[in-house]
């Protein structure tokens, strides 16, 4: 698409080209000064009336010149009619002095076709033809075929010249005003995309500060929990072992929170998907919840397990940390099982608990976003934008079922 810039220049180019209006209007005032000089010139061979004829050329040409020069910058001139008027009624004086003024007939033929309207321009013509049949007649008593026939053949074809230069004028005239209405409609389309451009950067930054306020939720937060629960426990610690076993976690977790928190602001992938897949990811978190709670835990994969995309595992991996960290805090179980598993068109991860249990609401938690807390909705919504989902099944004193699933469109196979 051309830009605004380019479209000036094209205007200027057409403007400026050899078929534009101004270089023909230029043209016709080239044509009426050439034939008044030889007008001039034939009169000079007959030396009667000279000075008279020479007044009246420099006042036909003095009042066509005053015609023109105001309006020597626009490009389509409508000239008033009595302007038009005197210059004939000069023009036809003139041919009372001489005949051979009748030359400039073919000038006024010009202005006529371009001046006037369809009907007055012929009706004009036919007057100012007339004129040129009289004044050979009135100068030598007598009038020839050739003297009918030459200004009939250049009055049609200066008649014609002027309709199609004024059809040229209005055609460039349209062409102008369309060319400066792209030009205003791309720059309101540029302003447009702007305004698009920066109402996606602005949409994106809350989507990232929505991602990154999830990240610092389930790594950063859960082990800053975490250590406050061991923190708690070293101070009321009995024994010595007892702390130092407690002390040794807190070292262990901010070591992981600092990771974590780094890698956050890097924006580099999850820390657990570095270095190993995502089962062993899930391993090592499950490890790691049993030591903290003491725990019993379980974790089933299903064999064959294809390699997933890269914000399939990451929603998988955040989804198991936050729901053991809600087991942790909630439940007060005694065992916790996590399942991985994949169908045709889906890939399935699944955390029971024995715990005290809740009474959710019926039907999946996407059409209730506002279940639970902060985290329950942060996986919902994590899951959801992947085109899955979270639902959990639970009832007081019967424990807790969590499943997360995302379509399996979202994965590639090893290779």
């Amino acid at each position: 698409m051309s830009t605004p810039e380019q479209l000036r220049l094209d205007a200027h180019i057409q403007q400026h080209s050899f078929a534009s209006p101004r270089v023909l209007l230029w043209g016709q005032h080239l044509v009426t000064a050439i034939l008044l000089v030889i007008a001039l010139l034939r009169q000079v061979s007959t030396p009667d009336h000279l000075w008279t004829a020479i007044l009246v050329s420099v006042l036909f040409a003095g009042w066509y010149a005053v015609g023109f020069i105001p309006f020597s910058k626009n490009k389509i001139v409508n000239k008033p009619a009595w302007w038009l008027a005197i210059l004939l009624v000069i023009w036809i004086s003139s041919l009372f002095i001489s005949a051979e003024f009748m030359w400039l007939a073919f000038s006024l033929w010009l202005l006529l076709g371009h001046q006037l309207p369809f009907v007055p321009s012929i009706l004009w013509s036919l007057v100012v033809y007339a004129f040129t049949l009289i004044a050979p007649y009135l100068q030598h008593s007598e009038l020839s075929v050739a003297a009918a026939a030459g200004p009939l053949v250049g009055g049609l074809f200066a008649w014609g010249i002027s309709r199609g230069y004024l059809q040229m004028e209005r055609d460039a005239q349209e062409r102008t005003s369309l060319l400066n209405s792209l030009i205003r409609a791309q720059e309101e389309t540029s302003a447009l995309q702007e305004e698009l451009a920066r109402s996606q950067r602005e949409a994106g930054i809350a989507a990232e500060r929505t991602r990154l306020a999830r990240e610092i939720h389930d790594t950063i937060a859960q082990q800053l929990s975490s250590i406050g629960l061991h923190a708690k426990a070293a101070n009321a610690a009995n024994n010595y072992e007892a702390a130092h076993e407690a002390l040794e976690r807190i070292d262990h977790l901010s070591g992981q929170a600092l990771s974590d928190l780094r890698r956050i602001i890097a924006a580099l992938a999850p820390a657990e998907l570095d270095s190993q897949a995502l089962a062993g990811a899930l391993s090592r978190i499950l490890d790691d919840f049993a030591v903290d709670s003491g725990v019993r835990t379980r974790i089933d994969i299903e064999p064959g397990l294809p390699l997933l995309d890269p914000s399939v595992q990451i929603a998988l991996l955040r989804t198991a940390q936050s729901a053991l960290s809600n087991v942790r805090r909630h439940a007060r179980a005694t065992a916790v099982v996590l399942s991985l598993s994949y169908s045709d068109d889906e890939v399935r991860l699944d955390i029971v608990d024995d715990g005290c249990g809740f009474t959710p609401p019926t039907g999946r938690l996407q059409h209730n976003p506002a279940v639970g807390g902060f985290g329950l909705t942060a996986m919902n919504r994590r899951l959801k934008e992947l085109g899955g989902g979270l639902d959990v099944e639970s009832a007081l004193g019967e424990g807790t079922a969590l499943c997360a699933h995302l379509p399996l469109r979202f994965a590639k196979e090893i290779s």
